[in-house]
This record gives structure tokens, C-alpha cells and sequence, in this order.
């Protein structure tokens, strides 16, 4: 007997003949003597419908009460589901965030977790009662409804199942698992049987869709073993667990790619204490990430070129804030270019490999792909390049590094979707 935490997202609970099947998936670990907990999204484009509807009333809304509203879609999946299982026999319930309660802080729309109280759960256990759980919602400070912002089930599902010692939680979803890259792009891509934290984790935060980032950051920093599985395939899926779980670390696991970046350059900027420190806090002053960055000395040493990358979506936003500010950073001109991806080559191996860069760099080289800016950790080696060679340089990246290479070893690398 195990406890787990099931997750499933808004595609495996699309419909009435979805969340029966979902019922049943539930039911077989209630058979094989399993406690369960299950954590649900709101059935597929409804949480959409729900903010397009707040907005059209006002788009200056209250975020309190935007909570209210957006939240309503897994708390109706919670109780169809809860119903599908009473019909299966199943004993079930559903359990709403301030009932348990799933405690936030109180930045609505983008709450964090502050604690989950589970002990009315595992009373349940012991009667063999399955709790169904609405995801992406807790309860604030002043009691009322939070939502945790995107990708809020998958940290929800792994919050509850480190409050719950869970020994896994498993993330249901419309893919079989964790791929070395995105197969519609290379059909040779595997499936992975298992893939540490660390990579999922860079994976994640390069554009791999499988799972969010914050939740697999969470789950690593709680060691909760995580399974992705295909809630329409009956399938094994993909562990991702400790570095000291899996036997053999490849040089490069996989290659992950984000094509949603646009690039800023700023031309002479006083070569100065504090000018990077004004830039980016300009930025991050307007809820505004920075990734990338390079910076270029001039002959003389008086200025210096900076470029950095921001999210597409805010690049406007992003080349306002910088106009803004532009007498205090006295830059001679600024630059933009939204039609830019980041592809990334990801592995544990890399930390005691030579030569990963170079076979990255060649391998784009040979098929004319140039590369504007260049980023590392660790484990990761990005670069940015023109988004019209993504496929190209995705496809050349995983045949370079022998990702195509059929293999029966379980670890090979990490994914896309």
C-alpha cells in the first residue's frame, strides 16, 4: 500500500466521458489498497472563459474578486469527480481550499503557499476515503479565496503531497511523459524513464512544457517523487526523482527549446558602477524578468553595449520602461528584436564532460545557424538564436549529442512535451 497524490490537468477532465474515465483511473489505486488524494484543474478552456468574462465586465477588476470568479472551475470539477466516484462505488469527497485549509499569503492571482493542514484527510484515510482536491486555489489571510497563478494545480498536487508524506504524487496529463525534446519537432525523441529534479528544473524553466517550473522546484525541495503520466494511455510514464536514484548520467539528457523571447539592446551606456543594477531593477520594478544578458566593453572603456532578454509578451512594456528611464541610463540608442528562441542543451553529465560547448557550437555552425548570446549553469548550456532556425537547430542539437540514438538504458534525458 502506498499514499499517493494524483493531479489531473484540464485535458484529462474535458468532459462528462473524461472525468468518468478519470474516476476510474482513481479507482484502480483505490483497489490496489492505495489512500489516494486527488488534485484537479478545471476542465479544459473553462478557467479562460471565467477571465475573459471578468474582463469584459471590467478590466480594471478587483483581484480579490477575480480570485472568486476563476477559482469556481476546479471546485466544479472537484464535485463531478467526487459524484463519478460515488457512482463507481468509491468513497469520496470533495474538499474545498478553506476547508482543509490550503493556506496562501495574500498576492492574489499569484499566492504562494504557506502550509496545508491535512490532518481531516488522513482521518479520512483510514476510512478508505479518497479527497478530491480543486488545485491552483488556496485561502488568504483575510479568508478570502487566492489563486496561485499559472501552472497553480501541478504546485498545488505537490504541496499537498509533501504536507501528506505522500511516497508520490503523479501528474496526469495529455503526454506520456518526459521526452528528450519535443517529438512533433523530432519523432525520434524518447521517452525518458527517469530524469533528475535538477534537469527537469532546467528543462522546465527552458521552455520543456511537461511540467511548471515552480512546482518542480517545490517537489525537489521537498524530495516528493513525481511520476508524468498520459491520463488517455494506459502507459508507464516518467519518474523524476533524486540525482542518486538514477544509475547512469549522460553527458546531455535533452534539448528543450522557448521561442517566446524577444531580445533588448542598449547601445553606449556609461560603462558604470550601478548601470546594470538600474536596468534591471528598472524592469523588475515593473513585475518584468530579465534572462540572458551580455555585456560589451568598448575600445576605450567608456561604454558599454547591453543586451538581455525579456518574455515576448513584454516587450513593449519592457522597451516603455527602459524609454522611461532613459536620461538616467544615457544610452545612445536602444534596439529590439522579437523573432529570437532560446534553445537549450540540458544534462547532469556536463558537470564532469569537456567539450559540450563546442560540440553545441559546431553542430549549429555547420548548418549556418549564428548565435547572438550565450548563457550557462552547470548543467545547461543556452544560446539565442534567429526563431526562424528553431526546428533546425533543435533537430541538429539532439543528433549531435546521440539523443536520436535508440538506447534501452532508462535515462537519457529530459524533455519537451
Amino acid at each position: 500500500m502506498a499514499r499517493i497524490v494524483q493531479k489531473f490537468g484540464g485535458t484529462s477532465v474535458a468532459d462528462i466521458a473524461r472525468i468518468r474515465h478519470v474516476a476510474g483511473v482513481v479507482k484502480r489505486a483505490v483497489d490496489a489498497g492505495d489512500e489516494v488524494a486527488v488534485v484537479v484543474s478545471a476542465m479544459a478552456g473553462q478557467t479562460n472563459q471565467l477571465a475573459a468574462w471578468a474582463r469584459e465586465i471590467s478590466p480594471l477588476f478587483d483581484a480579490r474578486e477575480y480570485d472568486t470568479v476563476v477559482a469556481s472551475g476546479e471546485q466544479v470539477t472537484a464535485g463531478l469527480l467526487a459524484i463519478a466516484l460515488q457512482d463507481l462505488g468509491v468513497n469520496a469527497r470533495s474538499w474545498l481550499a478553506w476547508q482543509l485549509p490550503f493556506r496562501t499569503d495574500e498576492m492574489h492571482s499569484r499566492a504562494r503557499i504557506e502550509g496545508i493542514e491535512t490532518a481531516a484527510i488522513e482521518a479520512r484515510f483510514a476510512d478508505g476515503q479518497v479527497a478530491v482536491v480543486p488545485g491552483f486555489q488556496g485561502v488568504g489571510p483575510d479568508h478570502r479565496v487566492t489563486t496561485l497563478g499559472r501552472g497553480g494545480s501541478d504546485t498545488s498536487a505537490v504541496a499537498l503531497a509533501a504536507a501528506l508524506r505522500a511516497d508520490r504524487c503523479d501528474i496526469f496529463t495529455d503526454v506520456d511523459g518526459v521526452y528528450t525534446t519535443d517529438p512533433r519537432i523530432v519523432p525520434r525523441a524518447r521517452k525518458l524513464a527517469r530524469v533528475s529534479f535538477e534537469e527537469m528544473l532546467e528543462m522546465a524553466s527552458q521552455g520543456a512544457k511537461v511540467l511548471q517550473t515552480r512546482s518542480v522546484a517545490l517537489a525537489m525541495r521537498h524530495r516528493v517523487r513525481l511520476q508524468v503520466l498520459s491520463s488517455f494511455e494506459d502507459r508507464p510514464g516518467t519518474l523524476v526523482v533524486d540525482e542518486d536514484e538514477i544509475v547512469e548520467q549522460h553527458v546531455v539528457s535533452g534539448v528543450a527549446y522557448s521561442p517566446d523571447e524577444a531580445k533588448i539592446t542598449l547601445v553606449s551606456v556609461p560603462d558604470r558602477p550601478g548601470i546594470a543594477a538600474l536596468i534591471v531593477g528598472s524592469l523588475a520594478d515593473a513585475a518584468i524578468n530579465v534572462d540572458m544578458i551580455v555585456q560589451n566593453v568598448s575600445e576605450d572603456g567608456t561604454t558599454t553595449d547591453m543586451t538581455f532578454t525579456v518574455g515576448r509578451s513584454e516587450l513593449e512594456r519592457a522597451v516603455d520602461v527602459l524609454t522611461g528611464v532613459r536620461d538616467e541610463l544615457a544610452f545612445r540608442e536602444l534596439r529590439s528584436d522579437a523573432n529570437v528562441a532560446k534553445v537549450s542543451v540540458v544534462g547532469l553529465g556536463m558537470r564532469s564532460q569537456h567539450g559540450v560547448a563546442k560540440t553545441m557550437f559546431r553542430a549549429l555552425a555547420d548548418r549556418g545557424i549564428n548565435i547572438q548570446v550565450i548563457s550557462t549553469s552547470e548543467i545547461k548550456i543556452s544560446v539565442l538564436i534567429d526563431s526562424e532556425y528553431t526546428e533546425l537547430a533543435v533537430r541538429a542539437l539532439h543528433t549531435a549529442f546521440g539523443l536520436d540514438t535508440e538506447d534501452d538504458g532508462e535515462n537519457k534525458g529530459s524533455s519537451e512535451t
